[in-house]
């Protein structure tokens, strides 16, 4: 049996190092704080500790389930995703599909380059911009509004219905270009034969395009699509909380802010045992719409993350 075992994992050892650091950080930061989820079953303190608080079993749960913010919370968290989903996830595919029609390869370089730089601004400093380009007595849609009504405009970060807009389609600028990156590398994979049999037949480059490039799209657009339904409710907690005011909060207020507010944002009334619940929660969410995702996926096609 250790002969066999050598022999299979000896050959390639220097690859198994390779894994050490990956496992032991995935050790460490991944599952390792799965222990500390007990607390939203207990009254935690911190001077009794983990194991000397008392078990309150699903009274946090049901503390969540009866507040008075949990339909509006949860109904922003999924307004927000499922919109940032829909329009998301069209753009980088169709992006990947019109570039690599551009045949000149330093106009598609330049294009490739000039649309990855804005995902890597920090989002402080991407609300900032947002901050003065959206301002409405200095900022460029203040004085577009000014000269083209004569009146200043109203303050869109103060009005609750403008907040999705602004935070997906800052985004959908942010990131298009970023996560086209995965779309363009498997088009590089299409064999150059398609085409050539596509043109022979007579196919112009919209047809080829629709019949060649995108079926071989189809498998990487399953399984991304699969990956962000496990994110539905865990949209980001930074950008939606530096775009937070009090305005705009009866839109603004999404779970993971609601979480750090009652976890980290109370001051000397903060509740670990109650925001772990509502985290646990959003966990069970995102896992169970993964779950769900990837098997009507592997019924409906032979694409699938398992």
């Amino acid at each position: 049996m250790l002969s066999k075992i050598r022999k299979k994992y000896g050959r390639y050892w220097q690859l198994y190092v390779f894994l050490i650091l990956p496992v032991i950080y995935f050790a460490i930061f991944q599952y390792w704080p799965m222990f500390g989820l007990q607390i939203a079953f207990k009254k935690f303190t911190i001077t009794k500790g983990i194991w000397g608080s008392p078990w309150v079993g699903l009274k946090y749960f049901r503390k969540f389930f009866t507040a008075y913010q949990f339909r509006n919370v949860l109904t922003n968290t999924l307004t927000l995703s499922f919109y940032s989903l829909l329009a998301s996830f069209p753009f980088p595919i169709l992006f990947a599909l019109i570039l690599n029609t551009v045949e000149h390869q330093r106009s598609k370089k330049l294009v490739q380059t000039i649309t990855y730089m804005p995902h890597f601004i920090s989002v402080v400093v991407l609300v900032g911009i947002m901050m003065q380009i959206f301002h409405p007595m200095i900022g460029l849609y203040g004085h577009v509004m000014k000269n083209l009504t004569g009146t200043m405009p109203g303050d869109l970060f103060a009005k609750p219905e403008a907040f999705p807009h602004l935070y997906v389609w800052s985004g959908v600028w942010q990131n298009f270009g970023y996560n086209s990156i995965i779309y363009i590398a498997a088009l590089t994979s299409v064999p150059a034969e398609l085409h050539e049999a596509a043109q022979v037949d007579g196919a112009s480059r919209f047809q080829r395009v629709v019949h060649v490039d995108f079926p071989a799209l189809l498998p990487t657009v399953t399984i991304m699509l699969i990956l962000r339904m496990g994110h539905i409710m865990s949209i980001g907690f930074e950008k939606t909380y530096l775009m937070q005011n009090s305005l705009n909060l009866s839109r603004s207020e999404i779970i993971s802010t609601f979480v750090y507010k009652i976890g980290l944002g109370s001051g000397a009334s903060n509740d670990y045992s109650y925001s772990t619940a509502i985290g646990m929660f959003n966990s069970v969410v995102n896992l169970l719409l993964i779950t769900s995702v990837n098997w009507i996926s592997r019924r409906v096609s032979e694409n699938s993350l398992w």
